[in-house]
């Protein structure tokens, strides 16, 4: 990997780590559907130039799809992408950044596991991930007479939706451009928030207002450009150690949480957060068989 691939990468875990500071910060001045729904909108508008721009730097990319598998791609990750944003935003509410941002992570687990129902076989190291990962949540999450927050609960699902949107942008990407896709789907679910915005919320101008730099890092930062570095990022890049560099998210949220809202993490917490991050890790790296296959010794 070259090593602007890997800043980039990096530079895109950081952004998505410390957006769980800015969502937790949102939260002090928006509810959680007006917060979604208006980030989404900026993320869709800040990924309309950087579509024009990458085109015009490369050219309009050969894809194998149709306008239709673009539009259908779009509104199901988009859906997804609600459903998921929307859970981990009101989660985010009864719990921390920093705890938010590792189970989150989970999806990572999730994926591989969810992959065997599409008829692709997992080895023995996800089911290790799994197991490991299981005992991780739960010094990280099950507190004192085996309770479990609520928030944790929420954003636990919001990693089993993430784990879903992951494998239908997985089915969807090889036939259509990636960075159109996640432009619609950004638009698809920022109009999915409205109904719930107004129906549940009291949405005020002058509340978005106070929340814009939370909001425009959401969106701008953590939609727009986290997202094309991602793109930028992986070209020619070994997909486990790209895979590896972005999982780098939970780490920063832990820290960023830590450094700017003044977070802690127990003992108990910071051994189910050690004990996630080496799931997160061994559920990605190559199995022998893959290795033969590309090539590798």
């Amino acid at each position: 990997m070259k090593p602007k691939n890997a800043v980039m990468l990096l530079l895109t875990s950081l952004i998505w780590g410390t957006a769980f500071v800015a969502q937790s910060v949102g939260m002090d001045f928006l509810e959680p559907f007006t917060f979604n729904g208006v980030r989404s909108f900026i993320g869709g508008v800040t990924l309309l130039p950087c579509i024009w721009l990458l085109e015009k730097m490369n050219g309009k990319p050969e894809v194998d799809g149709t306008r239709k598998d673009l539009i259908q791609g779009g509104i199901a990750c988009g859906l997804l992408l609600f459903a998921a944003s929307s859970l981990q935003q009101m989660g985010i509410q009864y719990t921390t950044a920093g705890k938010a941002g590792f189970i989150t992570a989970f999806y990572i687990v999730f994926v591989p596991v969810l992959g065997i129902f599409l008829k692709k076989a997992a080895g023995w190291k996800v089911w290790m991930s799994v197991f490991l990962a299981l005992i991780g949540l739960y010094f990280l999450c099950i507190k004192e007479g085996f309770s479990i927050g609520k928030g944790d609960i929420m954003i636990f699902a919001c990693a089993l939706v993430f784990a879903v949107h992951i494998l239908v942008i997985d089915y969807y990407s090889p036939k259509v451009d990636g960075v159109k896709m996640s432009c619609i789907q950004f638009f698809v679910c920022g109009i999915a928030s409205l109904p719930f915005m107004f129906l549940t919320e009291t949405p005020q101008i002058g509340n978005i207002l106070d929340a814009r730099m939370p909001i425009l890092y959401a969106g701008v930062m953590s939609c727009g450009v986290a997202y094309t570095l991602q793109i930028l990022g992986q070209k020619h890049a070994n997909p486990a150690i790209a895979s590896l560099l972005l999982s780098m998210e939970s780490c920063f949220s832990v820290l960023s949480g830590w450094i700017i809202l003044g977070e802690t993490l127990s003992a108990r917490e910071g051994i189910g957060c050690v004990l996630m991050f080496v799931a997160i890790i061994l559920a990605q790296l190559p199995d022998k068989r893959e290795k033969l296959k590309n090539g590798q010794t």
